[in-house]
């Protein structure tokens, strides 16, 4: 099983949390997990394929979707900055994780639009707001807070 090829065919999918996206974890696994996936005994092959998708320039790793961690592909970045008015920014801040000579481990939080290449801002500014609603699927609505109207009245 490909994680990076799971998480492009699917866009959107959760690290290892249950959700309204597929699970990588449970992908792994190749069955539904109860609890937590480092006691699964497949968990050392689960960590490895969490840290690839980490490790990728092509996938986001986020708190997308009800703060859990998300990957996002990349194909899908210009509809998540289409929609980012939209969304609250520390869903779609970056996490990257770091580690210090000593072994020390950090994940450093890279906020949104800092992340964002130039290519995928272009991109995003061709999108109509309902096309990105679209790509991304009916999951993202929830998410998604109204816009606030302007306060004037009318002439």
């Amino acid at each position: 099983m490909d994680p990076i090829r799971f998480v492009e065919q699917h866009g959107v999918v959760l690290e290892g949390g249950r959700g309204p996206r597929p699970n990588l974890a449970e992908a792994v696994a190749g069955e539904r997990i109860r609890g937590n996936w480092w006691g699964h005994t497949k968990g050392r092959a689960i960590f490895a394929a969490t840290r690839l998708v980490r490790d990728s320039d092509q996938i986001l790793v986020c708190r997308m979707v009800d703060g859990k961690i998300t990957y996002v592909h990349r194909r899908l970045w210009p509809a998540i900055v289409r929609l980012a008015d939209s969304l609250q920014k520390n869903m779609i801040s970056a996490l990257r994780e770091e580690h210090s000579p000593s072994g020390a481990h950090r994940v450093r939080t890279i906020l949104f639009p800092r992340w964002v290449p130039t290519d995928i801002r272009r991109a995003a500014k061709n999108l109509f707001e309902k096309e990105a609603c679209l790509q991304l699927g009916d999951w993202i609505k929830p998410y998604l807070r109204k816009k606030q109207r302007s306060a004037r009245k009318p002439r």
